[in-house]
């Protein structure tokens, strides 16, 4: 029997969520519910007041990620999720990384 895993496709995104998403736990609630889902990447603030993510992982579990960044913590008030496509490689894991 094969490993109904193995023929899965690896999707990468870099994501941009806007609204009142800093100063809410929102890095931390990304590494959560992105290490929840296994997949690989980072989450970071921007200056702007964004935040912005890259994901990596089967196509099924990065648009679960996706729809997920739409709702964030309880405190969040998401207005707009932007997803592009990337060919970035990732390690493995999940990290929250420095403000850019």
């Amino acid at each position: 029997m094969s490993d109904p895993n193995s023929t899965s496709i690896t999707k990468t995104v870099r994501v941009l969520i806007k609204g009142r998403i800093q100063g809410v736990s929102y890095r931390g609630w990304t590494v959560d519910n992105a290490t929840e889902l296994g997949l690989s990447g980072w989450v970071r603030n921007r200056k702007d007041g964004t935040v912005e993510a890259m994901f990596s992982g089967s196509s099924e579990k990065v648009l679960e990620m996706e729809r997920r960044c739409w709702e964030g913590p309880p405190a969040a008030e998401v207005t707009g999720v932007d997803v592009n496509a990337c060919d970035e490689d990732m390690v493995p894991g999940f990290e929250c990384r420095l403000t850019v």
